[in-house]
């Protein structure tokens, strides 16, 4: 491939100051700019004679672009060389000539969350302090990624502490610490079906969420990042199950199409407002003060919700000053709610106060709501209200025993617990700010009302700092939380232990909760997952090289890489940057290995235990 074509793109690019990145044009950012058929990149490659006539077709006089041609050409080794690709390239990994991590591809990223993805880095991405590493597996190469795992570190905790754990139950709840796609994927074999609703709070890809998430995701990326995890979700739900996602504005529209196509449109149900907070930020002309929580069925046809419990408030309103059999009452309307006074003959008749023997007529915007006879029913039953006096205008007595059970929710829920109410709530518990994106109690306490019921199954795969789960423990639902961040050791499990022996914050006095319960809390099982961990949290290349040498001997590397070429050219790895360096080791390792596979369980070189050998088989023998 002739050098000046690629001077010419060179020069080309170079124009557009947007495309270079500490004065160096940026591959990811151009290639990107190029799939996404920028107008003012394409313009680049039009004002060059020999870039047009090389990257467009002419179809019936019109110009298109080969954008497929495009990305192939910036990923040659010839085009912006680095020191990172030259290395790759020297010891062999690449696939038909093409580098990896750009052939027919799922794409793993490592953050600190490690998740499948697809897409790549934006021009802020390239810029973070934080390590994004990228990596590309052709679809033949992930054959049990994706594998029920082994669970470890399993233990049971009560009122009475800690205990190891007998034997596991679907009764149980369960607080799992791992990767929430591959944990998903393992809870599908014992729960697919089962679980009645799920919520999930995920990274809002608005670049400042708190929860250490890679928050920061381009469109496409964080969309697959979701689908993945929404699709399998899909499986674990019961047919009557529903799905609540909360979100805001930078993403809502396109979570929503991707919940149609995985859910159906016909199984949307609504789409929810919660008033994060009473008013608008100081510092904005125009602030956010909500956000949205889109709600689908597995089946719309199946699905039952619920009404909203009676408020203590309203309930109130309901006495028995008359000691009267049926029970509680308060007064209401015997007019007949039909607009200008439509007059209809047989519901326009008076009615006689037995008390005083006073005829009374409708007045004169309508008729009364019953019939003659079933009037004189009510009457002879003392079920209609005559004021405190006995002389007022007729009233019906409204039974408490006769109305729903509770009220319908609607689709604004500003009932003034907002975004602050939630972190209040968690500082109470731990005496110091923890997070500052928890969510309220009586948020969550909503959801649950309107899409559970006692002993249902509640999962919450990015459950943080544990509000899904504390609010199920104490309303009698069952749970299943899943959380990867080491947080989970000292923030969501010391807050279920605190459930557990009572506390009063939240909505513990709302539901009169006293304590008690339990949950089990397990692990997936590390392989190279250890070593990805150890990996990115080395301080210098010294670190990197001890690890090396130890992967060499423990760690599952990918069939791909010959550990003695590597060492070969020792001299030119020590050149790359620190970062270069932790990707190149990440990206040898097999990926199909990051936790154990319960199929391998039995293999000596994993070293599970006997006890976890036994809890896992009688876990996944749940399924049954």
């Amino acid at each position: 491939m002739s050098q000046n074509l690629f001077d010419d793109l060179k020069t080309a690019l170079e124009k557009d100051e947007s495309l270079l990145i500490d004065d160096k044009l940026n591959k990811a950012l151009i290639e990107q700019k190029a799939l996404a058929l920028d107008a003012d990149f394409l313009k680049l490659i039009l004002d060059s004679d020999s870039l047009k006539k090389h990257f467009f077709e002419d179809v019936d006089g019109t110009l298109v672009f080969d954008k497929v041609k495009f990305q192939q050409f910036i990923h040659n080794k010839s085009f912006l060389p680095d020191s990172y690709t030259a290395f790759k390239n020297k010891i062999g990994l690449t696939s038909y000539g093409i580098y990896l991590s750009k052939s027919n591809e799922v794409v793993l990223a490592w953050p600190h969350k490690d998740c499948v993805l697809e897409g790549g880095q934006d021009k802020e991405d390239a810029k973070r302090d934080e390590i994004f590493w990228n990596e590309t597996l052709a679809p033949d190469d992930i054959d049990r990624l994706l594998a029920p795992k082994v669970f470890t570190k399993w233990k049971k905790y009560d009122k009475e502490g800690e205990h190891e754990v007998e034997a596991p139950s679907l009764n149980d709840n369960y607080l799992i610490k791992g990767n929430n796609l591959l944990a998903l994927h393992s809870l599908a074999e014992v729960y697919r079906g089962k679980v009645k609703l799920i919520y999930i709070d995920p990274p809002y890809n608005t670049g400042k969420d708190g929860f250490n998430y890679n928050d920061n995701f381009s469109h496409s990326t964080w969309l697959t990042f979701i689908k993945n995890r929404l699709t399998v979700a899909k499986e674990l739900l019961s047919d009557d199950g529903v799905i609540f996602v909360q979100i805001t504005d930078e993403e809502q529209a396109y979570l929503k199409i991707i919940l149609d196509e995985i859910f159906q449109r016909e199984n949307f149900i609504e789409t929810i407002i919660w008033k994060k907070r009473n008013g608008p930020p100081n510092d904005k002309n125009i602030g956010s003060v909500h956000e949205y929580i889109l709600m689908y069925a597995k089946k719309e046809s199946a699905v039952k919700l619920y009404l909203k419990p009676r408020s203590e408030e309203q309930l109130s309103r309901y006495t028995n000053p008359d000691d009267h059999p049926k029970g509680p009452w308060t007064s209401g309307d015997l007019m007949a709610n039909v607009k200008g006074g439509r007059y209809v003959e047989s519901l326009y008749y008076p009615i006689v106060n037995p008390h005083t023997n006073e005829e009374h007529y409708p007045s004169s915007e309508g008729n009364w709501r019953f019939n003659k006879e079933d009037m004189q029913k009510l009457i002879d039953n003392d079920e209609i209200y005559w004021g405190s006096d006995g002389k007022g205008r007729p009233k019906l007595k409204r039974f408490l025993s006769d109305v729903r059970s509770g009220v319908s929710f609607s689709t604004l829920w500003d009932e003034g617990y907002y975004s602050h109410t939630g972190t209040n709530q968690l500082r109470k518990l731990f005496g110091k700010t923890v997070f500052d994106t928890t969510k309220p109690e009586e948020l969550v306490r909503n959801i649950f009302q309107l899409g559970s019921d006692e002993n249902d199954i509640i999962c919450d795969f990015f459950v943080g700092s544990g509000t899904t789960a504390a609010v199920a423990h104490k309303m009698g639902r069952r749970y299943i939380g899943i959380e990867q961040m080491d947080y989970v050791e000292e923030v969501t499990k010391k807050r279920l232990q605190k459930v557990i022996e009572g506390e009063q914050g939240g909505i513990s006095k709302e539901v009169e909760w006293k304590g008690g319960g339990s949950f089990v809390y397990a692990e997936l099982k590390k392989a190279n997952q250890q070593w990805v961990e150890e990996i990115r949290d080395a301080e210098n290349s010294t670190a990197l090289l001890v690890i090396w040498e130890k992967m060499k001997e423990k760690a599952f590397i990918s069939y791909k890489v010959k550990p003695n070429e590597i060492d070969e050219n020792a001299e030119e790895f020590k050149q790359l940057s620190l970062d270069d360096q932790k990707r190149f080791l990440i990206e040898v390792l097999d990926k199909n290995l990051l936790y154990v596979n319960y199929t391998e369980i039995d293999d000596v070189d994993f070293e599970v235990s006997e006890d976890d050998k036994k809890l896992n088989e009688a876990f996944y023998g749940l399924k049954k």
